[in-house]
């Protein structure tokens, strides 16, 4: 008996030490992997011939100034991988962790449509009825543009309902923040939201519609809306680290502060949104990828889910610009992708997710300035997992005399004042054959590669200017037309 109860313990210490092996060896694999795309970050645009430069995720966290990142990755359906970096408050020193709670901007929007699309299959609401069935002290005001189109729910979600009022900048810490009502009627800091287009006719994106729905959410269950959905949506996919309550009752904890494009903290550390449907969650990159996996296992038949595989068929329908009920859709050969950003001041994130695939990608940051890191970070990513969603722009680059170069050179002067600053100038010079813009007013410099005689691009962030030579004057249009500068006699 004794050697029976032996070969039996010998056998269990056999298997533990083959599964610690096991799980020890996928570690390994997956911090090579992390280590991999933490020193594989790729810039939007790179010259044809050159050698593919990639760049380090802290270098690049401090060249765009973004003190936090957060970052989760999904494969087969689960979460592979999950690292926070950098600084979630540099007033207490707290570091980002993959528990690290980031506000998720306008990623709240698909979220909430989870909630509207769970009213919808219990029959209390309808997607294609006129919302002001539902709405009772507050309705969607009618005019000439709702005689025979009517704004519906699915209109709202699909941002094709004609409302007004793009998204909004919250509230500071020391504002009292307005109902929901009150945002409706233009009584916060934002326009009074009313339809100004024929329902259905195009598509235009839209908080204030989703603020609508919020508003319809909170009559017909007659709850908060951050309490419906906290209860029902929420802890149903089992996001535990995320809640639409707004303000947070609890301000301490594992909380990013927000940042501005400088990298400065927001005063109160971050602002208030009562518009919750529209950018009032919470959460962090492995709440968000609960989220995606839950709609991809609907898909493959869950049941007892937050919704029902026919629903979740409906929401990742096309309508216009490639739109579903919450999520926009991006469609390729073979495959359909559910996505969003999100940005409230001193946040920007970005989720993808394979509707079938079994993958998803989730970048939270806690800057303004974080949609250029993402980028970069989302090509890393792609690249080192061949998902062929984030590749970097090839340009032919070419090589200009010193002759034709040093015409451009000289100091240029922006065509109106900046605030607190003034005049602004910028100085060009060559070196190692390609213009060199040096900006004293952001302390930086920018190297211009040639694309032909007076088109230049900056590979680092693949803007694009150009020169304009008539007579003896020099002027320079860069990025998108938006800045117009002329060269100026030292």
């Amino acid at each position: 008996m004794k050697k029976l109860i032996c070969i039996f313990l010998i056998c269990i210490s056999c298997q533990s030490q083959t599964t610690t092996k096991k799980q020890n060896t996928t570690k390994n694999q997956d911090s090579k992997e992390i280590e991999a795309i933490e020193n594989g970050l790729l810039l939007e645009t790179q010259a044809e011939g050159d050698v593919v430069q990639t760049f380090n995720i802290i270098e690049r966290m401090n060249f765009y100034k973004v003190p936090g990142v957060s970052i989760t990755v999904v494969e087969n359906g689960k979460i592979k991988w999950a690292k926070g970096y950098g600084t979630a408050n540099t007033n207490t020193n707290l570091k980002v962790d993959e528990n690290t709670i980031f506000q998720a901007g306008s990623i709240s929007k698909p979220i909430a449509a989870l909630a509207l699309l769970q009213l919808v299959e219990k029959g209390i609401l309808d997607l294609d009825v006129d919302v002001n069935t539902y709405l009772k002290d507050w309705k969607v005001p009618n005019n000439e543009f709702t005689k025979n189109e009517k704004v519906t729910l699915r209109r709202l979600l699909t941002h094709t309902a004609g409302v007004t009022v793009h998204g909004f900048p919250g509230y500071k810490q020391s504002t009292t923040i307005p109902t929901t009502t009150q945002v409706l009627n233009g009584e916060g800091n934002t326009p009074k939201i009313f339809v100004d287009t024929v329902p259905g006719t195009i598509w235009r994106y839209s908080g204030g519609g989703y603020t609508i729905a919020q508003k319809v959410v909170e009559e017909m269950t007659q709850q908060p809306f951050e309490t419906y959905v906290n209860t029902n949506v929420l802890k149903s996919i089992g996001m535990k680290n995320s809640t639409f309550e707004q303000p947070l009752a609890n301000r301490k904890g594992n909380i990013s502060a927000a940042y501005d494009y400088q990298g400065r903290i927001i005063d109160g550390l971050w602002h208030n949104y009562p518009e919750k449907a529209a950018a009032g969650l919470w959460t962090t990159p492995s709440d968000l990828a609960k989220y995606c996996i839950e709609i991809q296992e609907i898909l493959k038949g869950k049941e007892n889910a937050v919704l029902t595989k026919e629903t979740v068929v409906e929401m990742l329908k096309k309508h216009k610009n490639d739109w579903g009920l919450g999520p926009s859709l991006q469609f390729g050969k073979d495959f359909l992708i559910f996505r969003h950003g999100g940005k409230n001041a001193g946040f920007t994130n970005r989720f993808i997710s394979f509707s079938k695939r079994g993958t998803a990608v989730i970048i939270m940051t806690n800057a303004d300035n974080g949609n250029s890191l993402i980028d970069e970070i989302l090509r890393a990513i792609s690249n080192y997992y061949d998902l062929g969603i984030s590749n970097p722009r090839i340009v032919k680059a070419i090589k200009l005399s010193n002759d034709k170069l040093s015409r451009l050179t000289g100091k240029y002067k922006l065509n109106y004042q900046v605030p607190n600053i003034g005049d602004y100038f910028i100085e060009i010079s060559i070196k190692d054959d390609k213009l060199f813009v040096n900006d004293p007013n952001n302390g930086d410099t920018k190297v211009l590669t040639a694309l032909g005689d007076l088109k230049f691009i900056d590979l680092a962030i693949g803007d694009e200017g150009m020169f304009q030579i008539e007579d003896d004057k020099v002027g320079l249009v860069w990025g998108l037309n938006r800045f117009q500068f002329f060269k100026v006699d030292e």
